[in-house]
């Protein structure tokens, strides 16, 4: 970490800013020295400088920041009260900051597009850096609206499309999986992979995010980001390097190839919504009775999605998308599901299990099963796991992506055009549900999803 910069939050007084960026940006500066960061809040709420530092002061102090470090940064925050959907609001901001400014808009997207609409009319710095939270657009259409406006501010390389799933730890794991090991990388292709499953079940429920989550589901909160986007990085060809040029590209170019499994959104998908039941301890209630929500909207809680892609290494590979809340059990992870060995001598008295490769997420391991000779009868064969866990990152997933930011690195952030191809392979899926054709399913919250489902 070498250049020096403004890291702006608009929106500052948001819980987003509390609870990950803040805490993310603690973590990142107990392990890195970066003297000349200048640190701005600035929202549409009125706030003192002296508010303002108690609450960076706490949140850096969460992500183990040292105290020294945080009477640094808090000797050069504060707090401006702006509307940032004002252009001369916003130039008086971008006039008032020391370097490289950085603006992260921890902001609801209708505000963030209002806010880069006013940029317009506005002088801009040539280094401003933009930062914006997931989803990027609602739609294929309004995606590629958004990159066109962000296009007329900055180039590519100096926008920061954010999502958390892919922290450095995560994409260099499944790199390293990949591409460091002759064990796996001869055998990742269709000949030898019957299906792939890439899961994020959650025993959390709505816990109070109604507003944002009742309008998206988990078709837009989850699928069309975060799992396709790590679908991608595990499904992609050799990198020549590890750079955002090479990493994206080849990101890109596995999107470009995928499609709904069957052709058709309503073979292709499966939706439910919980119902009251018990996770754990806890008692949740049915998801219509949630507060905030608009039992109209028919919101889906869990999602199912298979694709393919449509490359020689992949071709007729089932890859199921899946993720859910308020179920039973929090998977979160992929797992690789090989063919059966072709033929097994003679002499043995059952039949091997097919391998399998889990690699899980959160917490981050690697699981292999293979088959073994059983203790005490050489003829028969049993199950045997190989397991190891993974060094996690000492920096949490937005302390990673603010180290980018700040280095000017987009490695590990969307490029427009994966943005816009994710939603290009949801959109018939989505327009699919709001015209009836495929049911929306029920699950007791606290079950593994709807009885009907196999």
């Amino acid at each position: 970490m070498s250049n020096p910069a403004s890291l702006v939050i608009l929106g500052a007084s948001g819980d987003l800013t509390h609870r990950l960026l803040l805490p993310g940006l603690g973590t990142l500066l107990k392990l890195h020295s970066r003297p000349e960061l200048t640190l701005v809040g600035a929202a549409v709420e009125e706030m003192g400088d002296e508010q303002w530092k108690e609450i960076v002061s706490k949140a850096l102090a969460e992500g183990g920041c040292p105290q020294a470090r945080i009477d640094q940064v808090l000797a050069t925050t504060r707090y401006q009260k702006v509307d940032v959907t004002n252009p001369q609001e916003l130039k008086a901001l971008l006039d008032s900051l020391p370097s490289d400014p950085v603006l992260y808009f921890a902001l609801p997207p209708a505000v963030t597009i209002k806010a880069c609409q006013a940029l317009t009319e506005i002088e801009s710095p040539s280094t401003l850096r933009l930062t914006l939270e997931k989803p990027f657009g609602s739609d294929a259409q309004t995606a590629h609206d958004l990159n066109a406006l962000l296009g007329r501010l900055v180039p590519e390389q100096q926008i920061f499309r954010v999502d958390h799933f892919l922290g450095k730890a995560t994409v260099l794991n499944l790199l390293g999986l990949r591409f460091a090991n002759r064990l796996f990388e001869p055998v990742w292709d269709a000949n030898n992979i019957e299906r792939v499953d890439i899961i994020t079940d959650e025993t959390l429920a709505l816990e109070g995010r109604a507003g944002y989550y009742d309008h998206a589901g988990a078709m837009k909160d989850m699928i069309q980001s975060h799992l396709l986007l790590v679908m991608a990085m595990f499904a992609m060809e050799e990198p020549a390097r590890i750079d955002e040029l090479e990493l994206r590209d080849l990101m890109a170019h596995v999107l470009r190839a995928t499609e709904l499994y069957t052709g058709d959104p309503a073979t292709s998908s499966r939706r439910a919504r919980y119902t009251a039941g018990t996770v754990g301890d806890r008692e949740v209630p049915n998801y219509v009775d949630e507060e905030g929500v608009d039992p109209a909207n028919e919101t889906e809680t869990l999602v199912e999605l298979t694709v393919r892609i449509n490359t020689s290494r992949w071709w007729d590979v089932p890859i199921r998308l899946r993720s859910g809340k308020a179920l039973g059990d929090g998977r979160n992870g992929i797992t690789v599901l090989f063919k059966p060995v072709a033929h097994v001598p003679e002499g043995f008295v059952n039949v091997p299990s097919p391998n399998v490769i889990s690699i899980g997420m959160k917490p981050e391991n690697i699981a292999v099963g293979i088959t073994t000779n059983a203790e005490g009868d050489a003829r028969d064969l049993e199950d045997s796991v190989l397991f190891t866990e993974l060094g996690s990152s000492a920096i949490r997933p937005y302390g990673e992506i603010l180290q980018g930011i700040l280095d000017g690195d987009p490695l590990l952030s969307v490029r427009g055009d994966i943005a816009e191809e994710c939603w290009r392979i949801v959109g018939p899926v989505v327009q699919a549900w709001k015209e009836g054709e495929v049911p929306l399913d029920e699950y007791r919250a606290g079950s593994s999803g709807p009885n009907n489902w196999k």
